[in-house]
């Protein structure tokens, strides 16, 4: 009987609220072990250590030089990632990034090619293409059920109050969050929606601050042309009262879904296959999601990033949500904006785009 191997030695950068998602998935994941954390303020990295029961490193510095440490999760700030994963990367260490890997495609691009060059992980946190639901899609998209896809759109119409903005000194900034309502919130809908249904061509966009006291938008509306003439809309917002499902749409000539806060509330196919039934009779739209309450998500779409980590790290394979899959939704949210600056149409290079097709292992 072969020995047990030993755990791979996790850290964590940054202490605020989805930090302590990410400890409670490294804590949920077999052959993941938290070791260390730090934060830019040293009072706040202690309590949130004793927290988790890691230890508790005084800079960025002295946590990448510990020897235990093989992966550094990134829970920063968003304009702050590649200001975490370059040293790490540097380091020798792997990377997992929290959403989005970065503000820019052009930062992104120096964290890709950084472990590239060192041949370590960049992976991004898009936990909600783990789901049961989004993987039918997937697979019903891979199969052809659709026939040619007419319209693929995602929608995020949530609510966050005036305290969501005003308790934080990043949240709806430019420099830090990289923008507002697409950028932050509606960033896991953009991923799913170019998984799904490839990268959109070119955009049309325009961008609105209704309700919040902010620098960047908490309304947007974008029209997107996707290759083969299917066309789509992402709308997003953190001004809608109370707080909608976020929603993905599918619809061809041979086929329409429709995906709720990572349900199947919808399932039709003109060609009727065994188990269609089933998933039409479990109908039912998941949780809130964060609609309403940014912390209402829950660690299992973390505790399964983690877990296919781990997998890739042993397996010595690439992660499920790569560096370069990653970018995809930043490089559409960059077109968006640009298109609300310009007024005009953004072309989007599908050369740079990197089309996910792998559905997942069984994660347990």
């Amino acid at each position: 009987m072969s020995e047990p191997l030993d755990p791979i030695g996790f850290a964590i950068v940054g202490s605020g609220s989805i930090a302590a998602f990410h400890a409670a998935a490294i804590a949920a994941t077999r052959g993941a072990k938290l070791v260390a954390v730090c934060s830019r303020s040293a009072d706040k990295a202690k309590t949130f250590a004793a927290t988790v029961g890691a230890a508790a490193e005084p800079t960025l510095e002295a946590l990448l030089a510990r020897r235990d440490v093989e992966v550094v999760c990134v829970a920063t700030p968003s304009g702050r990632h590649r200001d975490i994963a370059l040293p790490a990367l540097r380091a020798g260490k792997h990377v997992l990034c929290e959403k989005p890997l970065e503000i820019t495609t052009e930062r992104v691009d120096e964290m890709i090619a950084t472990a590239e060059e060192r041949g370590l992980i960049l992976a991004g946190v898009f936990q909600q293409r783990f789901g049961p639901g989004a993987q039918r899609l997937k697979h019903a998209v891979v199969e052809g059920r659709f026939g040619k896809l007419t319209l693929c759109s995602a929608y995020v119409k949530w609510w966050r109050d005036r305290d969501y903005y005003t308790s934080s000194t990043w949240k709806g900034t430019a420099a830090l969050d990289g923008g507002g309502a697409l950028m932050n919130q509606g960033i896991h809908a953009v991923d799913l929606l170019q998984w799904l249904a490839g990268m959109p061509t070119s955009v049309v966009a325009q961008t609105r601050v209704r309700v919040h006291p902010i620098e960047t938008e908490d309304t947007v509306v974008a029209l997107l042309d996707f290759a083969g003439g299917a066309l789509g809309v992402i709308e997003a917002s953190t001004a809608c009262y109370p707080g909608s499902s976020l929603r993905i749409e599918l619809m061809g000539e041979r086929g329409t879904a429709v995906l709720e806060n990572g349900a199947i509330t919808d399932w039709r196919f003109a060609d009727e296959r065994p188990g269609d039934a089933e998933i039409r009779a479990q109908q039912v739209a998941g949780a809130s999601g964060g609609a309403a309450d940014p912390k209402a998500i829950g660690i299992e779409g973390h505790r399964t990033v983690m877990v296919d980590l781990v997998s890739a790290l042993r397996e010595g394979r690439s992660p499920a949500v790569p560096g370069r899959e990653a970018r995809n939704a930043v490089a559409i949210v960059e077109a968006i904006y640009q298109s609300h600056r310009t007024g005009g149409r953004v072309q989007l290079d599908p050369q740079n785009a990197t089309r996910g097709s792998r559905a997942r292992r069984d994660y347990d």
